[in-house]
């Protein structure tokens, strides 16, 4: 017998378990990833989930009589930073406001959930904020008060925390969820994200942040003549 023939043998059985082990790996990763909001579903009255292209959900859910937006987004086309996941939470409701304002957190300019770059106007960063808080809006003269920013500023005290819109059409907070692994994102280009579900006791402060802006811009659109 050919001494090559125990060789081909066994490169044919390494490249079959290998093969096995990506398709099994690829399944626990949809499966995880399908998941991501889980844990979530104890902070909502009733609410849905609809995967994405991605393979993360996005989740729907009432609250307090409140209607929320959750969508998860990967960043994996990076330059000089690790791979993120990021956390949209969204209030879409209709505001007594008639601008919109842009508080985004260190901006790199390739954010892909946000608008910030698309505004006209660049403001000057409230003494209340981080300096690493850049401010944007499409209409300087109709933004709210700075007491209102002032008000909700210690929301930038997590820097996870990374962008806070308020707008006509309603409130965001982003989060960042997770970074990839620097070590084997480094060395492997690996950037798994998402393997275990989100924590409620992540978004549920940010979910009842969201419901005390509202209340109070609603309580500055009965104040202002």
């Amino acid at each position: 017998m050919s001494p090559l023939v125990p060789l081909a043998a066994a490169l044919a059985a390494l490249g079959l378990w290998l093969g096995l082990r990506l398709v099994t790996e690829s399944r626990a990763r949809r499966r995880s990833r399908a998941g991501y909001f889980d844990d979530l579903r104890p902070l909502f009255k009733t609410g849905e989930s609809r995967l994405q292209p991605t393979g993360f959900p996005r989740m729907t859910g009432h609250r307090d009589g409140l209607a929320f937006d959750l969508q998860a987004i990967p960043d994996t086309l990076t330059f000089r930073k690790l791979p993120a996941l990021w956390v949209m939470v969204t209030l879409p409701m209709p505001l007594p406001v008639r601008a919109t304002l842009d508080l985004l957190a260190r901006p790199s300019g390739n954010e892909p959930f946000t608008r910030f770059a698309t505004l006209p106007q660049t403001l000057p960063t409230p003494d209340c904020l981080p300096k690493e808080i850049a401010v944007r809006c499409d209409d300087a003269s109709a933004i709210p008060p700075e007491s209102l920013t002032q008000r909700h500023a210690d929301l930038f005290a997590d820097p996870r925390i990374k962008e806070l819109v308020i707008s006509p059409k309603g409130l965001r907070i982003v989060l960042l969820a997770e970074e990839a692994d620097r070590g084997r994102y480094l060395i492997f280009r690996e950037a798994e994200m998402g393997a275990t579900p989100l924590q409620a006791t992540r978004i549920a402060p940010l979910l009842d942040r969201l419901a005390s802006l509202r209340d109070d811009i609603l309580l500055l659109s009965r104040e202002t003549p």
